[in-house]
């Protein structure tokens, strides 16, 4: 399946590598980017992601068959709104956000209008870096995309975007939106608290200077994400705040339970939390390492 027009509003990690793929793999005739800064727009054409880009937002969308929003979750709505006048009867608009229901639930009502559809999409395959200098054409390849479909979704329209994915070497699963939020938010969004909360209290002001100097490659892997968007997990934490509370309480929970066996000199209690995490860990690797492509 190949598209006339594609049009990527936001053109950084996500967006760009998206580009890439799609202009490598010769999935589209033409690869537009939307961007906010004049200075972005050479970079982005220099890199190679798009075909050209372009600061005027109804230019960019103008004809094209997919617009794909690859901008902060809270940018999302107001920038669909400006566009939405541009937008070709049947085009098909998608995302890349990290949460689905707020997201969803707000497009889809606001599309229906012009006669587009929307189909939520969560590519599994950030990374700490950010910016167009930082796109790879194979950052899709063996991750796994979520599409998350409701009954008012148009069933074309989410198959081309399955078939998106699909051809930029993602494997796509499909879940409802709320399912969606409720999962990530204990296996995306919580590892973002838990390794901003160990940056900001390791490395925080007033630690002894060796601090830093100890903190050797466990707390550099474990904090890497810490380097994200502070903006753009912003936006997520208060998108996903409800599934966010509840996934905290259970983690505090479950580290209050350790301290309590700490404080006793409980052996036994001791060894089985981290003997259970090895087990589950060691299983969950092996299972990925098996599912994904060679």
């Amino acid at each position: 399946m190949r598209w006339k027009k594609v049009t990527l509003v936001g053109v950084g990690l996500l967006g760009g590598s998206l580009g890439l793929a799609l202009r490598k793999r010769h999935l589209a005739d033409s690869v537009v980017g939307f961007v906010r800064r004049a200075a972005s727009v050479n970079e982005c054409e220099r890199s190679g992601v798009v075909d050209w880009a372009t600061r005027d937002l109804g230019l960019a969308v103008e004809g094209a068959q997919l617009i794909v929003l690859c901008t902060p979750l809270g940018q999302m709505r107001a920038l669909a709104e400006r566009f939405l006048p541009k937008l070709s009867r049947g085009a098909i608009v998608t995302d890349v956000g990290s949460v689905k229901g707020e997201v969803v639930h707000g497009m889809e009502g606001l599309l229906r209008t012009s006669g587009a559809h929307f189909i939520g999409s969560h590519p599994m395959a950030g990374a700490e870096k950010t910016g167009v200098s930082a796109a790879r054409s194979d950052l899709f390849n063996g991750a796994i995309c979520v599409v998350t479909p409701t009954p008012a979704s148009d069933r074309k329209a989410l198959r081309r975007v399955e078939q998106l994915w699909r051809g930029v070497g993602a494997r796509v699963i499909r879940l409802k939106p709320g399912m969606h939020d409720r999962l990530v938010s204990r296996s995306s969004h919580l590892p973002h608290v838990v390794a901003a909360g160990l940056s900001n209290f390791v490395l925080g002001p007033g630690q002894p200077r060796a601090q830093s100097a100890l903190c050797a490659n466990g707390f550099r892997d474990t904090t890497r994400i810490a380097s994200g968007s502070p903006e753009m997990w912003r936006d997520i934490a208060l998108a996903n705040r409800g599934n966010l509370l509840e996934a905290i309480d259970r983690f505090v929970s479950g580290l209050e339970d350790f301290q309590s066996a700490l404080r006793q000199g409980d052996n036994k209690s001791i060894s089985r939390f981290f003997e259970r995490a090895k087990r589950r860990r060691d299983t969950w690797t092996q299972q990925e390492s098996s599912a994904s492509p060679e």
